[in-house]
């Protein structure tokens, strides 16, 4: 048994290659062979956001705090609350991050898969946000 006490691994700015706005991402756990789960705690200030993205084994956000936005490619651009779970299948591109005048929080749990665990992509823009 491992317990990881919150504050125990240092908090990291999201890079601006990976994200728009303000982002901070506080690891919680990372795949140790031969275990695949990762998860972080990520916070997005209002109006910041993930480019778009796809993970390879599909990924799981837990919203904690705040008020969100998803976006699938080709679907709507939907609001996402604390308690609310998303999951995004296997490859399917999609970006999420904070609504315009709220920040966000939300715990992001993905599995690694021939030590690959995200391929990112283009920015999301202002008019994607905005749809």
């Amino acid at each position: 048994m491992e317990i990881i006490r919150v504050g125990t691994n240092a908090s990291a700015k999201g890079p601006a290659d990976w994200f728009t706005g303000t982002v901070r991402i506080d690891t919680l756990f990372n795949p140790f062979a031969p275990e695949r789960v990762q998860g972080a705690h990520v916070t997005f200030e209002p109006g910041a956001r993930t480019a778009w993205h796809t993970h390879p084994l599909g990924q799981t956000l837990i919203v904690t705090s705040g008020i969100g936005r998803v976006q699938r490619l080709g679907g709507p651009v939907e609001e996402i609350r604390p308690g609310d779970v998303v999951w995004f299948a296997p490859g399917e591109k999609h970006w999420h991050g904070a609504a315009p005048g709220n920040a966000m929080t939300h715990i992001a749990l993905q599995e690694v898969k021939d030590g690959k665990v995200v391929d990112w992509m283009e920015q999301v823009t202002d008019a994607e946000y905005g749809a």
